[in-house]
């Protein structure tokens, strides 16, 4: 790894955990509700969390694929159609669309829980969108293909894996929202997929290899096996949680130490994992193949998996009224 890494960008303070964006306007809600793509049907769906029952179907642009909370909305991101839908949380109901974009893939919310930081993966660029505006307020290109990407709130920056197997990874200055700044890129020790800041340590899954890699504080990578690729990763307080999609399996690891706790079984294509801090450190992730929506708690043991569309590729949390 490049040795000009800031140490900041390693310090993961609990503070700044504590306030960021989806953890402020969950702490405000019960039973959170999950809002799941479904990408076949042309529509997002709302689940109740605690009993796994479709609460409302919410129609959308054609193939709806990634989704995530900002604030209490919900920005969906449609690949093939190069906009996004914005979807109020409180009422279930499409809000706006945002054009301007060739292939949106994946949403993070900014600090503030205004802005939020898309990919587009045709332009190599990163967007800053103003969501309760709908507008696009700033671009930086990046290079490569930009997919997945995982944002450090008390070091302001955001890392974004540059492809769906990529060799490099860019690191993007994001202090000031709508000015985003391109820092460097850097080479990982493996073809990367996906990332993600958990405590005191970031997570690089891999997109091409049984592995991925943990980089501590001072910036030394680990390596640490994993199922089959591409695999994800989320984390709840002190644990990491890595899915793998091809394999049907969830990996339950101490985040700090990279120790294999637990291995679950998910249906085929269970791929992209979101967490849910609030309601008892819940973890969710859908199935591509099946439609499925696993709910597992903090442990890793499943709780249920409707089956709630035909294909869903990504899931997000938001507080009804």
């Amino acid at each position: 790894m490049d040795l000009a890494v800031k140490r900041r960008e390693f310090v993961l303070g609990t503070a700044a955990l504590a306030f960021a964006p989806r953890a402020f306007a969950l702490s405000f809600s019960r039973t959170p509700t999950a809002l799941v793509t479904a990408d076949l049907e042309s529509h997002v769906v709302a689940v109740d969390l605690n009993t796994g029952k479709v609460l409302r179907r919410i129609a959308t642009a054609p193939g709806p694929r990634s989704i995530e909370t900002v604030g209490n909305l919900a920005v969906v991101g449609h690949t093939e159609r190069g906009l996004l839908t914005v979807i109020d949380g409180a009422t279930l109901r499409v809000r706006d669309t945002v054009g301007g974009f060739s292939e949106p893939r994946y949403t993070i919310a900014a600090r503030d829980g205004e802005h939020a930081f898309v990919t587009d993966s045709k332009t190599g660029e990163l967007a800053v969108i103003a969501a309760r505006r709908g507008r696009v307020v700033g671009r930086v290109v990046l290079g490569g293909a930009p997919r997945h990407l995982s944002y450090e709130p008390s070091a302001e920056v955001v890392w974004v894996v540059l492809g769906n197997s990529a060799d490099r990874i860019a690191v993007v200055d994001v202090s000031s929202p709508t000015r985003p700044r391109l820092v460097r890129r850097f080479s990982p020790p493996l073809l990367a997929h996906d990332v993600g800041f958990g405590p005191g340590r970031v997570w690089v899954t891999g997109g091409a290899s049984r592995e991925l890699v943990v980089y501590d504080p001072r910036g030394r990578p680990v390596r640490l096996q994993a199922d089959a690729p591409p695999q994800h990763v989320t984390f709840v307080g002190n644990r990491a949680y890595v899915a793998s999609g091809e394999d049907g399996t969830l990996r339950v690891h101490d985040a700090r130490t990279g120790r294999l706790l637990r291995t679950s079984r998910l249906p085929g294509g269970s791929f992209n994992v979101q967490r849910e801090a609030r309601a008892g450190g819940l973890v969710v992730t859908p199935s591509l193949s099946r439609g499925t929506l696993c709910v597992v708690d903090q442990s890793g043991r499943v709780l249920r998996q409707p089956r709630i569309a035909r294909s869903s590729h990504d899931a997000c949390f938001v507080v009804r009224a």
